[in-house]
């Protein structure tokens, strides 16, 4: 069965572009038929302050993996595309962002509601942000 797989993506360090468009590749070749993308946006950090915009946007992929095998691949194209560090939780409690080369996040997987340590789907805090819901409402309208 083919599942509607939402993720959002997003760069601000190197050839910030180049590396959405790397990335897309790999997801199509590994997760499943990249199916929509969103124009891409230009932002400015989200959750910290960085001197380096992002470049973001939206796919739809329509996948045959489990929500579960979706996170492991996709963390696997990030570390492989050179990510380094991942958002930790600060000593207040709160995130603690990083610039990165990518950054791709599960948004939804169907109308699956998933919550576990490893992950919560839809992603719980996809509507507070702009370089979100801009992008995936594009999707959504086509």
């Amino acid at each position: 069965m083919t599942h509607n797989l939402y993720l959002s993506l997003g760069s601000n360090l190197g050839d910030r572009a180049a590396n959405i468009r790397n990335a897309l590749a790999l997801i199509d070749d590994r997760i499943g038929s990249v199916y929509r993308v969103a124009n891409l946006i230009e932002t400015e950090s989200w959750g910290y302050k960085s001197k380096n915009a992002y470049i973001n946007t939206v796919c739809l992929v329509h996948t045959m993996m489990s929500p579960m095998r979706v996170l492991e691949e996709l963390q696997r194209i990030e570390n492989e595309m050179g990510r380094t560090e991942k958002s930790t939780i600060g000593q207040d409690g709160k995130p603690v962002y990083h610039d990165r080369i990518i950054d791709i996040d599960m948004l939804m997987y169907d109308q699956l509601e998933i919550s576990t340590p490893e992950l919560t789907l839809p992603h719980p805090r996809m509507h507070e942000r702009n370089f979100v819901t801009i992008p995936l409402q594009e999707i959504l309208d086509n």
